[in-house]
């Protein structure tokens, strides 16, 4: 087949090279020139991604991916189209749909006969059929579901494990038709591998959840069930720390059992999915109380690891304080919705003078993120906000002057900071 792909992103990109890598020609079409520049030269625009280096050079090399600027041209060489541009929300959970529109529009022009369009940007449910569909037909002149297919397929992937995640994990797909439904697992099954998997209802592959709506939803949900999940071990450990118990060893007990899944409590919940989409369920259903209350809970954690480290050290007016991390997570050089935000905000409420580090970024970088960096300055509390694995060999003797230490991630060695308040979330 040949396929267009538009937005070479941190899923878009890894996703184009999976395709070609099956044999597929593939026109990647992204806004940036620089990442289209980069891409065309076989050159990886972002770190951190397993194998996508090699597997990019690869099939840049052997002429199966190129890129452009020119989304409305590659689509019309292409009998498939998969959209990853990327959908924003505000603090309110409102969709600014204003990138994914003028995408939707270039790839309307080019737009011929016979081609599948498919949507894996999450999206509130409905989009695909009353936003999407007449903005194809409206610009193509074309009939969906008679003279283009149209399908939501979720991308249900980590950045740093997109290949493997894309083995383990069913595909999802649901179509405006049943035409399109059929189209779409056709195309699924030629693009993509699967690992067999015993612990699932049915065959791992792909899975046709008969409407467009319903894939949207299931998308939704299983985000939102994690951030609700996390809220919940919030106030477990919340709780846990009013009245000395460790909430960690009460989770494993509780999880020893099939019917409990308790996730782990921390600092915040960060990245592109599990802040938002439960943002945008709630712009789709308003009266969901829980999931409302789970997402204020989550959101209220990096003030309440600043009020725990208040409570250690005393007054914080004046006081340096280092936050290990500016990531989101560990391991990911990301910093969408991190909790270091958050706590530094928090920080300067109390008076605090907050410093930021983080070994996947320089100074510059943190200053470029807003974020003002650590440049040896003498630091006497430190909170610990993403889990890198370079944390958990720190110790006291890297900051000597440090008199308590919040680890919001339980991620260092308690061994290691003798001698020093270390404090645990729900501990």
């Amino acid at each position: 087949m040949n396929i267009c792909v538009v937005a070479l992103g941190k899923i878009g990109l890894p996703l184009a090279v999976q395709f070609a890598a099956k044999g597929h020609r593939v026109i990647g079409a992204d806004v940036n020139e620089k990442v289209v520049e980069l891409v065309n030269a076989g050159t990886e625009p972002f770190p951190g991604e397993f194998d996508l280096d090699r597997l990019l050079k690869e099939t840049v090399g052997a002429g199966l991916l190129t890129a452009t600027t020119d989304t409305a041209a590659a689509v019309a060489e292409s009998d498939a189209v998969v959209v990853v541009v990327p959908l924003f929300v505000d603090s309110e959970g409102v969709p600014d749909f204003g990138w994914m529109d003028a995408a939707t529009k270039a790839i309307a022009a080019g737009l011929k006969p016979g081609t599948l369009v498919s949507y894996e940007t999450t999206l509130p449910v409905g989009t695909t059929r009353d936003r999407w569909a007449p903005m194809l037909a409206e610009g193509s002149g074309l009939t969906p579901g008679e003279d283009f297919h149209l399908v939501f397929s979720p991308e249900r992937v980590l950045t740093g494990r997109v290949f493997a995640d894309l083995r383990r994990y069913p595909k999802l797909v649901g179509g405006i038709d049943e035409a399109s439904a059929r189209r779409g697992v056709e195309f699924y099954e030629a693009v993509l591998d699967f690992d067999e998997r015993a612990d699932l209802p049915r065959p791992n592959g792909v899975w046709d959840l008969g409407t467009s709506e319903a894939s949207e939803m299931a998308k939704l949900a299983e985000t939102t069930y994690r951030d609700v999940n996390i809220g919940l071990a919030n106030q477990f450990a919340r709780f846990a720390d009013k009245t000395g118990i460790d909430v960690k060893k009460v989770i494993e007990a509780c999880n020893s059992q099939p019917y409990s899944h308790i996730h782990q409590p921390g600092i915040a919940v960060g990245g592109h999915c599990i802040p938002i989409y439960p943002r945008m369920y709630l712009w789709n259903d308003p009266e969901a109380t829980v999931v409302r209350s789970a997402r204020e809970a989550n959101a209220a954690m990096p003030s309440y690891a600043v009020d725990l480290l208040a409570a250690a050290y005393g007054d914080l007016a004046g006081v340096n304080v280092l936050v290990l991390g500016a990531a989101y997570r560990g391991g990911v050089k990301e910093t969408a919705f991190s909790g270091v935000y958050g706590t530094v905000e928090a920080l300067k409420e109390r008076g605090a003078v907050p410093f930021v580090s983080d070994p996947m970024y320089t100074a510059q970088e943190l200053t470029a993120h807003g974020l003002p960096p650590h440049n040896g300055e003498q630091v006497t509390a430190a909170i610990l906000q993403a889990d890198h694995a370079e944390y958990r060999e720190l110790a006291a003797a890297d900051l000597p002057d440090v008199r308590v230490l919040v680890d919001g991630r339980r991620t260092t060695d308690p061994a290691r900071w003798e001698g020093v308040r270390r404090v645990v979330i729900g501990g």
